[in-house]
């Protein structure tokens, strides 16, 4: 997995993995990694969270706002 940039300093999330349909988060609080899938969350959603990872900043957010629990199980 690759460390998340988190440029506010204040994210949860602490590392991300990129794949063409899905994007796994880790976050700092948990020893779980969470999958979000093209099917789960939607591929447009997933597309911004990757955005999102890659500019280190705003992934968090996003999670809690939009996509929240659809991540597969």
């Amino acid at each position: 997995m690759q460390q998340y940039g988190n440029i506010s300093g204040v994210s949860d999330v602490a590392a991300y993995d990129i794949a063409p349909t899905y994007i796994d988060v880790k976050f700092h609080n948990s020893a779980r990694i969470y999958r979000y899938s093209y099917t789960s969350a939607g591929e447009s959603h997933v597309e911004t969270m990757k955005q999102l990872a890659a500019q280190g900043y705003g992934l968090n957010a996003y999670i809690n706002k939009v996509v929240r629990y659809r991540y597969e199980k």
